[in-house]
């Protein structure tokens, strides 16, 4: 292919240069095409490696790779597969669609835990070793990208092996399905059940006359072969030559003059005596802009290639195979093309035609099985602080590990409600005893190793544990709470009068209330030696050196009864189950407060992308839901609310006449105070007015006797007299208005200070 490209330069002065069939060949053409300015127009190199950034004379007359990878993941998200296996050659063109794969899996949760490549000259021998290879994993969906003759060895060897029966889940991406109809019949029967995406070419009455002709045409060539359907690529093709021939027909070029090259003695495929185009940029512009209707459908090379546009979804079916479906960039998966806005982020198989799986199945896949030759499920399992949770112990006779407590029943209930066989084992974690927080952070840590595949037990659901492994949806309430001694209700003290408030007002109230008191007052608080709420009691502002760690549930009561002035702490911090736990057996004087602090509860943990991950979660979720929780706990003495965190209070004793005491006394001191001021604050206001009234009185008489002695000037001093008795009436008016003010406020400090004060304290 090489030096047929540069005999063509070099010899013939060729304008265009169309049809470098492979990735490998249009890379190396496409190179030359831009040291001469060239333009080389592919219909069938599709892999994403090669770029028009770095390639500006090469044209893609056909889709990359890439465009189809969006396809391919709603397809997967729609069925739920959460695990994904690529089967691929070892060349460019299979390697360079796996970036953009890997990205749209990871945008819809979808891993890929291992990678099949194939070589492009393998042997059948390898293919089957190949294959028996993945059988003996879990995943069952494979992906296959490679040549259709590569492909063609790989699914006859697949039956073969059986590895196209009931339960496997084949897709083909449009590298195979684009020229399925030209494949061997037996190869196509070897596809029986496997899906496709195919890229749509729309019906129109060009396409139809051009395919009359194509047929009898053949017919006619080749009178002793069956009819053979022209592919996409033999419709692009067609395209192709139409699109260039109108920019040729534009630019006018004259094919002896349009190079400028030294003149060389001989013929030559050197290239160092490559010349350049004269007219190579003009048709490349040319070519871009030249928009039609053509065989394939709307033809639009503006962007250097071929615009995505419309995919098909094709399901195998003996030798045949139909349509179960479309997508495109717009509306996603659908039964039908439609110009409406789908809403692709709830979409689901019911947007699908039904399938015939492999195997003649009409039963979806689930994508992954516990290979028949493998080993059973390794569940890890913990020695936990609270025996009641989960404890386990070998057999030195058989080795086996024997696991049992309220964890271990929760898995072994959601373990039978799956709608498959799961065999399993239990495996011991060697934690020295450690049942502290490092020691579950590093059992936890196991399934990321993939020494577990399942760690059950008492684990608490976090942030920093999910960044390597996926939680089960939790078992157990969440939270952090703390236990508080309950004071005995026989005492007289005035407190009593609390007792009498609503339940969530009381515990909201002793919430605060006792949270601050221990933190703001120097209480010492206690916890579970070996348990992570040390650090967190730390974070919510508890001095270090007030906290104790106890190794015992029996010590804690001790503790809790000796109280934080004797030595002992006032309150016990930790996780709702296990407080719950510590109240089964104390619930005598004991509460509990909270939560102080929200977790997630406890669940069991798998690895990133585990296929179990759903079914375990929905039969968790039936459990809780129902009765068998409860009946659990009962024979784990492990306590269940649904609906509450918090646990009743005893109940109080009867309120008497004696027990307030404290309020009716406060009640009527805060009043009498209330009313000797008000009566202060309206004798000294009466007191002014009658020196106000004195006052005016002696204003008065002076005025009659400056009457008497100037009459000239008596109109004017009458006036002045009623301007001062005015006065006087407005200085009356303000101090009765004043005077009735403060005993307003008197009275109205003396209702709001007894009434309110009277009422809390009955309640």
């Amino acid at each position: 292919m090489k030096l047929t490209a540069l005999d063509l330069l070099n010899n013939h002065n060729v304008q265009v240069i169309i049809g470098p069939q492979k990735s490998s060949q249009a890379s190396f053409v496409s190179d030359l095409g831009n040291k001469t300015q060239v333009p080389v127009i592919s219909f069938t190199a599709t892999s994403p490696s090669i770029s028009s950034v770095s390639l500006p004379y090469f044209v893609r007359a056909t889709l990359s790779d890439s465009a189809q990878v969006n396809g391919i993941a709603s397809l997967i998200k729609a069925y739920g597969w959460r695990q994904v296996v690529p089967i691929y050659e070892d060349t460019d063109y299979g390697k360079g669609i796996i970036p953009y794969l890997i990205d749209a899996l990871q945008e819809i949760d979808t891993r890929v835990p291992y990678r099949s490549v194939i070589p492009l000259s393998a042997s059948s021998e390898q293919i089957t070793l190949e294959l028996y290879k993945l059988m003996t994993m879990q995943t069952r969906v494979f992906l296959v990208h490679m040549s259709s003759a590569l492909a063609s060895k790989v699914f006859t060897k697949a039956k073969e092996v059986g590895m196209m029966n009931k339960g496997f889940v084949w897709i083909m991406t449009d590298g195979i399905t684009n020229i399925i109809d030209s494949l061997n019949s037996s190869v196509v029967e070897a596809m029986d059940g496997a899906l496709g995406i195919k890229f749509y070419v729309p019906k129109s009455e060009e396409l139809d006359r051009f395919t009359v002709k194509w047929n009898r045409n053949f017919q006619k060539d080749n009178p002793n072969d069956p009819p053979l359907k022209l592919s996409i690529f033999g419709l692009w093709g067609y395209d192709t030559i139409w699109a260039v021939a109108q920019a040729v027909e534009t630019v006018w070029i004259n094919n002896r003059t349009s190079f400028q090259k030294p003149a060389v003695p001989r013929i030559s495929t050197s290239m160092d005596i490559l010349g350049t185009s004269a007219y190579g940029p003009e048709l490349l512009k040319t070519i871009l802009q030249n928009k039609f209707r053509g065989l394939s459908g709307y033809f639009d090379l503006s962007d250097r290639q071929l615009q995505v546009s419309t995919f098909q979804i094709i399901n195998v079916i003996g030798k045949e195979w139909r349509k179960i479906g479309f997508w495109t960039s717009e509306n996603e998966i659908s039964q039908q093309l439609n110009h409406g806005k789908a809403d692709y982020r709830n979409q689901s198989i019911s947007d699908l035609n039904s399938v015939i799986w492999p195997g003649k199945s009409t039963e979806i896949p689930r994508g992954w099985e516990i290979p028949v030759s493998g080993k059973k499920l390794q569940v890890g399992v913990h020695r936990s602080m609270c025996p009641e949770f989960m404890t386990n112990e070998k057999n030195p006779i058989t080795g086996t590990t024997k696991a049992s407590g309220f964890s271990v029943d929760i898995f072994e209930e959601a373990v039978k409600r799956l709608p498959y066989a799961l065999p399993y084992e239990y495996v011991a974690f060697d934690d020295n005893n450690d049942t502290g927080r490092s020691g579950y952070n590093d059992f936890v840590y196991q399934v990321y190793l993939k020494k577990y595949d399942i760690a059950i037990g008492d684990i608490t659901i976090s942030s920093n544990r999910t960044s390597y492994v996926d939680f089960t949806l939790p078992y157990t309430e969440s939270g952090v709470a703390m236990v508080v001694p309950l004071r005995n209700s026989s005492n007289k003290k005035p407190s009593i009068l609390l007792q009498p408030l609503k339940r969530d007002l009381w515990f909201s109230s002793s919430l605060l209330v006792i949270y601050t008191g221990v933190v703001k007052s120097g209480e010492h608080g206690g916890y579970r030696n070996g348990s992570y709420v040390a650090d967190l009691l730390e974070q919510l502002g508890f001095d270090k050196s007030k906290i104790k760690s106890y190794n015992s549930r029996y010590e804690i009561e001790i503790a809790l009864s000796m109280g934080s002035k004797n030595g002992g702490i006032a309150a016990y911090v930790h996780e709702v189950p296990y407080l719950k736990l510590f109240l089964a057996e104390h619930s005598q004087g004991y509460t509990m407060v909270g939560p102080l602090y929200k977790t997630a509860g406890f669940g069991f943990a798998l690895p990133k992308g585990s296929p179990l991950l759903g079914d375990i979660s929905k039969a968790i979720l039936d459990i809780v839901e129902g009765e068998t929780i409860i009946q659990i706990g009962n024979k784990w003495s492990v306590p269940h609310e649904k609906y509450s965190n918090v646990l009743r209070a005893s109940v109080p004793d009867q309120l008497t006449t004696d027990r307030f005491k404290a309020p009716f006394m406060l009640s009527v001191v805060v009043s009498t105070s209330a009313l000797l001021i008000a009566v202060i604050i309206y004798l000294h206001e009466k007191k002014n007015k009658l020196m106000t009234n004195i006052q005016g009185d002696q204003n008065k008489d002076g005025i009659e006797v400056n009457y008497k002695t100037q009459d000239g000037n008596k109109r004017g001093r009458i006036e002045e007299n009623d301007q001062l008795e005015a006065g006087r009436d407005q200085n009356d008016q303000k101090q009765e208005e004043t005077s009735s003010a403060v005993i307003y406020r008197s009275e109205k400090i003396l209702t709001s200070r007894v009434i309110p004060i009277s009422s809390s304290a009955c309640y």
